[in-house]
């Protein structure tokens, strides 16, 4: 099946995908039936082309909002439409056919220890082949410059052919996001892709995702826990608590009050990042942080 996107939905390529929430609860697959949802009456609308940072405290409900984004978990009320579409009016034909238009990047990425980097890098590539393709890809690599070419741009060149298992975490965090550079997906969603990263490595990192997501009209939603990486990198900012939408803003209208606010009792999660930008750094005289076990 071919899902046609419409003209209003698509980005100026032609490329990107738009995404509307409205009005969304969900519920955890694993949550008792008395537990809280995990997202709350959220509304947010996202062009196509777009890259949006999506930042809060844990358990705020961030990677929740992208299974619900990328079709793995159903909203329990509300709607999602992708691309005009509601993917759970879908057939479950169709379903697949439109989570093929996504790339998915979870927090620890997918990789088979035994696999070469070049084969999991591929793995991208994998929506848009047919099953015999597919099949001949784990044997032979269909694509190695593209793969290659992925890698360089996270200084990983050097890896094409090393087994994963010989990989740092680090380095297989930038492996599984190399995928995201072949794959066919108009939508990439990305969950805290700079978690095993040092400083360094994770501007590298989320410059590469954000310029290149940019330069092809491709729609990027990624949750982050460094919140100076996402208001030095992203035009929109959407910060979430206990499963609701607080603020969803340009970075120069992120003021430390709200940090503060969105952070309140995480602080230790805020001043544990990289140093914010000087418009939004926190007191030296903050007072300190008294952590209890529950």
């Amino acid at each position: 099946m071919n899902l046609s996107i419409t003209p209003t939905q698509a980005s100026p390529s032609g490329y990107g995908l738009a995404m509307e929430l409205r009005q969304l609860a969900a519920r955890h697959p694993a949550a008792q039936p008395s537990a809280l949802p995990a997202l709350v009456d959220i509304e947010l609308q996202i062009n196509a082309g777009e890259q949006v940072a999506v930042i809060g405290p844990s358990g705020a409900g961030k990677t929740t909002l992208l299974q619900v984004m990328s079709v793995a978990l159903k909203p329990t009320s509300g709607d999602l439409t992708l691309g005009g579409l509601d993917p759970w009016a879908l057939s479950h034909r169709q379903r697949q056919g439109l989570r093929g238009c996504l790339f998915v990047a979870p927090q620890v990425p997918p990789l088979p220890p035994r696999q070469r980097v070049v084969t999991s890098v591929l793995a991208g590539q994998l929506p848009r082949l047919s099953l015999f393709a597919s099949l001949r890809s784990l044997f032979y690599p269909r694509d190695i410059p593209a793969a290659y070419a992925a890698l360089e741009a996270f200084d990983l060149g050097d890896k094409l052919f090393d087994r994963v298992d010989r990989l740092s975490g680090g380095e297989r965090q930038r492996v599984g996001l190399a995928r995201a550079l072949v794959s066919p997906g108009a939508l990439w969603l990305i969950d805290e892709p700079l978690s095993a990263l040092d400083p360094a490595r994770a501007q590298q990192a989320i410059r590469t995702l954000v310029d290149r997501t940019r330069a092809a009209g491709v729609t990027l939603v990624a949750t982050l826990h460094q919140v100076d990486m996402a208001l030095a990198n992203f035009a929109r900012v959407v910060g979430m608590r206990e499963g609701r939408v607080v603020f969803d803003l340009p970075p120069d209208q992120i003021s430390r009050e709200r940090l503060q606010a969105l952070y309140s009792q995480f602080e230790h999660e805020l001043r544990g990042e990289a140093a914010l930008p000087s418009a939004v750094t926190l007191p030296h005289s903050a007072p300190p942080v008294v952590m209890h076990c529950r």
